[in-house]
């Protein structure tokens, strides 16, 4: 396993880092560079660079999300592409950070699917991993009528609902991006589940 937190001489970013986002292919030196003014000369201690293509109609949009992690915070960086439009003649990148106290971060979910899993052998590669991230920044309410058991009652029962903390969701499949991937999803959210909410 490489060292993902060595340097190059000069450079302020973990090697594996940089070659994670060049691998990613999406502007890495504009995303370098967003993640060093975020990150203010931290450390990095760990890293997860997911680039994301989707289809819109007849655009093709891409997007990486890259999540760090340093001695006292985690750093979440979003890249997009944007085109031509009525405010610019040509197409142009934006990239977003949020540095969030590790202390703040208060949940750390991992989903993993297994195919076949009766063949499941410790430490074999899940199909597809998904990492949910809260630290309280969203909230999301879902509400639906109230009712009771019995079916010819009309009376209004109010609201039922769930308040649930969905800040940030990174799902990683196999068949798309490698068990490769998968792997360094699981080793980040190790990683973090290690230091959150401390």
């Amino acid at each position: 396993m490489r060292d993902r937190t060595d340097t190059r001489a000069g450079s302020d970013l973990p090697v594996a880092l940089l070659q994670d986002l060049a691998r990613a292919g999406y502007y890495p030196e504009v995303v370098a560079d967003c993640l060093r003014t975020a990150l203010a000369g931290d450390p990095v201690h760990a890293h997860l660079v997911h680039p994301e293509t989707t289809f819109d109609a007849d655009e093709v949009r891409r997007h990486v999300t890259v999540l760090v992690t340093t001695p006292g915070r985690l750093v979440i960086a979003h890249a997009d592409d944007h085109g031509p439009d009525e405010t610019s003649g040509e197409s142009y990148a934006v990239c977003s950070t949020e540095s969030v106290a590790l202390a703040r971060v208060h949940s750390v979910v991992v989903s993993q699917v297994v195919a076949r899993p009766a063949q499941h052998r410790p430490g074999s590669t899940p199909a597809e991993v998904s990492v949910t991230l809260g630290w309280g920044a969203l909230q999301r309410l879902d509400l639906e009528p109230a009712s009771c058991a019995d079916p010819g009652c009309e009376a209004d029962h109010g609201y039922t609902g769930s308040l649930t903390g969905d800040d940030l969701t990174v799902r990683i499949a196999s068949a798309a991006e490698g068990a490769d991937a998968v792997t360094a999803a699981l080793d980040f959210a190790r990683a973090l589940s290690a230091v959150a909410g401390r």
